[in-house]
């Protein structure tokens, strides 16, 4: 059974795409749901919502074919994945494993300045709550400057990739206050280890957090299900 298509969020500002690659531009659309799973990518109507000329877009088709967010349906053509509900429990059990280990590494390896980076974007966090699009993009910062502490580039390579496959998903899960507060608070526990140097501790509420968000993930797909008539 196919996971359901995820609810539209705002489209970024027109100033927020300027210096994009078309690639970009479709990433973009893909995370906020504007693209929706199973929609059909026609070159000619891209090329001419965006105001670019067709070959940037058959490029970014193909990228994202490349990245697996793409497939070619039969007597369709080019759209947007589904991720079947086996898919979805996968890639939260990886991305646990990858971000736990992350945590691990990190609680080695970061500098203290690094770490005070975290802090400093997880009380942004705090602060953005009610803000969804603020709110997803500094949770993303937050986990993009935990795996750069982490000094590992194939774990580097492995996250973006499973992020990449995530988009699908659509809306983020910290659109709802309460997983904002409750993510600050799981930040606040990975932070905690990270500064006693704990990296049993650190891999730990790391997995927990992430686990935290599958389940909000679960609930928020649940409620698509039972918004259709």
């Amino acid at each position: 059974m196919a996971v359901p298509r995820a609810q539209k969020t705002a489209v970024p500002a027109p100033e927020a795409l300027q210096g994009k690659t078309a690639y970009q531009r479709l990433l973009d659309e893909i995370a906020s749901g504007t693209l929706l799973p199973g929609t059909r990518l026609r070159e000619v109507e891209l090329a001419n919502r965006l105001g670019i000329s067709r070959t940037p877009v058959r490029d970014a088709i193909r990228q994202l074919e490349a990245d697996g967010l793409v497939v070619h349906v039969p007597r369709v053509g080019a759209a947007i994945r589904t991720l079947d509900y086996a898919e979805v429990m996968e890639l939260y059990e990886m991305r646990a494993v990858l971000e736990g280990t992350a945590a691990r590494l990190a609680a080695r390896a970061a500098s203290d300045v690094e770490i005070a980076e975290l802090e400093t974007l997880n009380g942004e966090l705090r602060a953005a709550e009610g803000d969804g699009l603020k709110s997803y993009a500094l949770n993303k910062q937050f986990h993009r400057t935990l795996l750069d502490a982490a000094r590992n580039r194939y774990l580097t390579r492995s996250v973006n990739s499973l992020e990449k496959t995530l988009l699908i998903l659509g809306r983020s899960t910290l659109s709802e206050s309460d997983r904002v507060r409750e993510a600050v608070a799981e930040h606040a526990e990975v932070l905690d280890a990270l500064r006693a140097r704990d990296a049993a501790k650190a891999e730990e509420v790391m997995r927990r957090h992430i686990e935290a968000a599958h389940r909000a993930r679960l609930r928020q797909l649940r409620a698509v299900v039972q918004a259709v008539p």
